[in-house]
Parts: C-alpha cells; structure tokens; sequence
C-alpha cells in the first residue's frame, strides 16, 4: 500500500464527494477502498485537521482501556469507535484488543525498542552499582556452591548406606 501525502488524502476526499467511484479512486492511489471509506468518515466526522495529526501517538493506558471498554461492555463497533476518537486506522484498535485478550483482559504496553544510546548508557553503571551488583552475584554463586556440597554429601551418606545395606 502506498504512503499516502495530506494533498493525496484531501484529492482523494474531494474526488469521492465528486461522485468518483471508490473502485476507480484506489486504482488512481494504489490504496483499498475499506481505506478510503475509513478516511472519508473521519473527515466527514473531524475536519481536515485530523489528517494532519502525527501518526506515530503514543496512548495512555487509560485511553486504550476506556476504548476497550467501548467495545466490549457498551457494544459498539471498533470502526465507530475509531471514527468518533479520530485514530488514523481500525486496525490499531484491532491490535490493542487482539493483545488485550492474550494477555488476560488486560492492558500491557508494548515493550520499546532501544537505540545504541540506551543502550550504552544502561551498560555504564557506576563504581557502587558495579560493586553491589558484583557482591549480589557473589552471594548467589556461595549459596549456589554451598548447595551443591550439601546435594554432594547427600548422595555420598545414601551410597555409603546402600553399600552397608549389602
């Protein structure tokens, strides 16, 4: 599909009103017409502002929640429920109840990419969490190896009980 511009959006709303059929309109712009009727209700509803909203949105919780909610307590569909809150595409709030239900009707943000810097930045700790991480550490491998004794001496008491047994 193709990156469609905000004066490709604008022609395209312009050319339906025209009485442009939507068969010919996607043939033009390389683009499905479930995708331009979701586009021409969303402009019908808020304007043509709400083509120029930036389209990488970070939603809070809350918000994905209260839409959720709408969907699956208040009945409504996904497609009016994305028009009526101006999200530029159903298919987010497909993905968000898709994962909502995976996850045991609950809401879990997405975990975010890192970049170089991140992660070069959480790889330099300072002196006192390299030394708290290290004595941390080395607590774990004295229980691990004082544990593997005491499994050590376990198994030599039950041979040397099963050699007396003989």
């Amino acid at each position: 599909m193709k990156k469609l511009t905000y004066e490709d959006k604008v022609k395209i709303y312009l050319e339906k009103k025209d009485g442009k059929s939507l068969s010919y309109i996607a043939k033009k712009y390389q683009i499905g017409t479930d995708h331009i009727k979701y586009m021409i209700r969303l402009i019908d509803k808020h304007g043509y502002n709400i083509l120029l909203q930036e389209r990488t949105v970070s939603y809070p919780i809350q918000f994905k929640q209260e839409v959720i909610d709408r969907i699956l307590i208040n009945h409504e569909s996904i497609r009016e429920v994305a028009i009526d809150l101006g999200l530029p595409s159903h298919g987010i709030v497909n993905r968000w109840l898709k994962i909502y239900k995976e996850n045991g009707y609950n809401i879990v943000e997405p975990k975010r990419r890192s970049t170089m810097n991140n992660k070069k930045k959480k790889n330099e700790e300072t002196k006192d969490e390299k030394i708290k991480r290290l004595e941390i550490e080395n607590t774990y491998l004295k229980a691990e190896l004082e544990y593997s004794k005491k499994l050590r001496a376990v198994v030599q008491a039950r041979k040397n009980q099963q050699q007396k047994k003989k």
